[in-house]
């Protein structure tokens, strides 16, 4: 590879880069075997594009290093023809969110090398790096969190944090500047892992021309006191330019408080530069409830080329984060709408024009993500690409698509793929010392009869060098969400072939409640927890014990969420088949998590409502079957995992299920992390995860 020379501009505040340096030692590669130390030694790939003309890969790489817990981002860029590829930025600086000019001549990023995140753009081989936004002294300037630049090169649009209410002390009592309370009237105290302290993120738009753009009209409204893009996520996918780049396509849900904790009613709302109108086009002006009856989630606007339509992903019913996730189509000229995919019984995401009658877009189908188009005329979908794989991402440019894959024995990658039918060609290499000194274990699809009659997928990970002869101790896993699917995913915190290559072998069912499988079987488990879906668990993990290289007497069980839920419960009806459990940010106590919990929506769908109500059937079953009342039926060890910062299933519920385990004279272990929140990001702080996970299962179970 061929690293470019980054030239310094009068802004350039970088320190001394960070080593990077992640090669195999000789034990790593004499043992041969998937380890958390080498897992984190491995580059991670991502936000991809190709360039306009569709010859080059555009795309960021983060490395890290383990010793000085951080790591840095990094962009390159691929020659499609030759495979070379070129290192545009250095490790003194993190720079990412690639984007091509129209042009393909330039690249826009960001890049905090001023001393705060900002706006930058260079040529194409890295060279003329120039700040877009910002003062330039990184004092005092908000950071950018995202950005687009028009189409015809003449505005930009950017996200940062602003400050619209008084929710800390000192803004509430300004003559006590030293005090550290938070004030609050109504719900969402906090989000995710973050408390509420009246900052909140807001697009901004302004013109581009020569030197740095400091101002900007904030879309959003100076007052509003909510996001756009949503929080807790972010996501700048969220935003689009219209293809003249006179109007702006975004996501907002404009409530407050309780109203704000109880819906999911976001809507995508257009800006006209010209005018600085903005129209909610899920809800506008004249016309009727019915006519366009969209309360649930609306999102991801996607312009066609020539400008008159809006595809959009809408799920229909309210307060269900996990509704079937429509490809919708608004007209601009007739404020008509249309659901594109209403006969494709799958989720629709990344809608990707081609032309102005097909639309591309990746659905989960049976455990894995494909590639598939819809006909924009007559609705029909077409699935494109085959194979068990995910596909996270894609860009399509000169007749060509490039996208980010994953499997569960390999990392993302980069592939090609012929729209023509659907034929992938890996593109890059990326991790490919790692695959070549570590062995994988063997990744099989099995069909389990479910107790109620139906057919379960469900992976199974063997071990590196499986001997068939041998019997393995065996790990059941819980999938969390609770409606995510168990798909081809590459994880660097619940890696399955990191878990067979400590000698387990991994049970990982599609069970009830999961996408993929139609929207029936996912509806499945909201309003019944512990039941069918729980089934499903103990019928995969019961079919695999029956083999002869499966040891009854070693199992385990583990899951994260509601995967650490579904600990909890199998804890108290799991009839002796497991010698230990691990539960990560577990749902322990119902009526306390209702009351701990942020996002209300999301309990009142899947418990049925909150615990007072005591004429709701279904939420009375919920609360009935709550883990903390079988706790007198546990009999297990049991490892305990939460981050502090967790505010979606508060790191209080572990420490009932802690408590109650100790009380009961349960061996039990707990593992807090004070700054991490649902999940384990930092590079030692996962260390720390997996020794004491794998240190668990081999003292219980191995």
């Amino acid at each position: 590879m061929a690293i470019a020379a980054v030239g310094l501009s009068a802004c350039d505040r970088r320190p001394a880069p960070l080593n990077i340096d992640n090669r195999l030692t000789e034990e790593e590669i004499a043992a041969g075997r998937l380890t958390p130390e080498v897992m984190w030694k491995m580059r991670r790939a991502g936000s991809s594009s190709l360039s306009p003309d569709g010859t080059r890969l555009l795309y960021a790489v983060t490395e890290y290093n383990m010793a000085e817990n951080r790591g840095i981002t990094t962009l390159w860029i691929e020659e499609l023809a030759t495979g070379q590829c070129q290192q545009l930025t250095d490790y003194t600086s993190n720079n990412h969110s690639p984007q091509w000019s129209t042009d393909g001549a330039s690249v826009w990023f960001l890049s905090d090398r001023s001393g705060s995140m900002q706006v930058w753009r260079m040529k194409a081989d890295g060279s003329q790096p120039e700040q877009i936004t910002g003062s330039g002294n990184g004092e005092g300037i908000p950071e950018v969190e995202g950005f687009g630049v028009s189409p015809d090169g003449k505005h930009i649009w950017w996200v940062q944090t602003v400050h619209v209410a008084a929710r800390k002390s000192s803004d509430v009592h300004a003559d006590l500047p030293r005090s550290k309370a938070r004030i609050y009237d109504d719900l969402m105290a906090r989000h995710w892992d973050y408390w509420d302290e009246g900052d909140h993120r807001h697009i901004f738009v302004a013109g581009l021309g020569d030197g740095l753009v400091t101002g900007g009209t904030d879309i959003i409204g100076a007052d509003a006191a909510w996001d756009a893009p949503l929080a807790p996520y972010f996501d700048m996918a969220e935003i689009a330019w219209s293809p003249a780049g006179t109007m702006l396509a975004y996501t907002c849900k404009p409530l407050t408080g309780t109203e704000y904790a109880v819906s999911t009613d976001s809507d995508i709302f257009v800006y006209d530069l010209a005018s600085g109108f903005t129209q909610n086009i899920c809800k506008p002006v004249g016309l009727t409830t019915h006519q366009h009856d969209l309360p649930g989630y609306d999102k991801y606007p996607v312009w066609s080329p020539d400008g008159s339509k809006i595809a959009f992903r809408s799920m229909r019913r309210a307060g269900n984060e996990s509704d079937k996730e429509r490809l919708f189509l608004y007209d601009c000229r007739t404020a008509e709408m249309r659901d594109l995919t209403a006969s494709f019984d799958y989720n629709a995401s990344n809608a990707v024009w081609d032309g102005e009658r097909t639309i591309y877009f990746i659905a989960p189908i049976e455990a894995t993500h494909q590639i598939c188009r819809v006909n924009v005329d007559d609705g029909q979908v077409e699935v494109l690409t085959r194979g068990d794989h995910d596909i996270n991402a894609f860009t399509m440019a000169g007749g060509r698509i490039a996208a980010e894959v994953c499997t569960i024995s390999m990392a993302t990658e980069f592939f090609d793929i012929n729209p023509a039918d659907g034929i992938m060609t890996q593109i890059s290499a990326i991790n490919k010392p790692v695959y070549d000194a570590v062995k994988m274990g063997e990744v099989q699809k099995r069909w389990v009869r479910t107790t109620d009659g139906k057919q379960m997928l469900t992976w199974v990970i063997l071990p590196p060098d499986f001997d068939p002869a041998q019997k393995y101790p065996v790990l059941l896993y819980c999938q969390g969400g609770p409606q995510s699917v168990v798909s081809q995913f590459w994880s660097y915190r619940w890696n399955f072939q990191l878990m067979a290559a400590q000698g387990y072998i991994v049970v990982a069912p599609n069970r009830r409640g999961l996408p993929s499988f139609g929207q029936e079987w996912l509806d499945q488990i909201s309003g019944d927890y512990s039941g069918q879906n729980i089934r499903d668990y103990l019928a995969a993990i019961d079919d695999v014990a029956r083999e002869p290289w499966a040891d009854q007497t070693r199992m385990g069980c583990v899951g994260a969420s509601y995967g650490g839920y579904s600990v909890y419960f199998l804890a108290g009806c799991h009839e002796k088949r497991f010698k230990a459990f691990i539960a990560h940010c577990g749902i322990f106590d119902f009526d306390s998590m209702y009351g701990q919990t942020e996002e209300l929506w999301f309990v009142n769908n899947d418990y049925g409502g909150p615990y007072w109500e005591t004429h709701n059937a279904v939420a009375q079953r919920s609360y009935a079957n709550s883990p903390h009342k079988f706790v007198e039926k546990w009999d297990t060890p049991m490892l305990i995992i939460t981050g502090e910062k967790d505010f979606r299933i508060p790191y209080t519920q572990s420490l009932e299920a802690f408590t109650a385990a100790r009380v009961r004279g349960i061996p039990a272990r707990l593992v807090e992390f004070e700054d991490e929140a649902h999940q384990v990001f930092k590079p030692q702080n996962s260390l720390v995860w997996n020794r004491e996970f794998f240190g668990w299962l081999d003292r219980y179970v191995k």
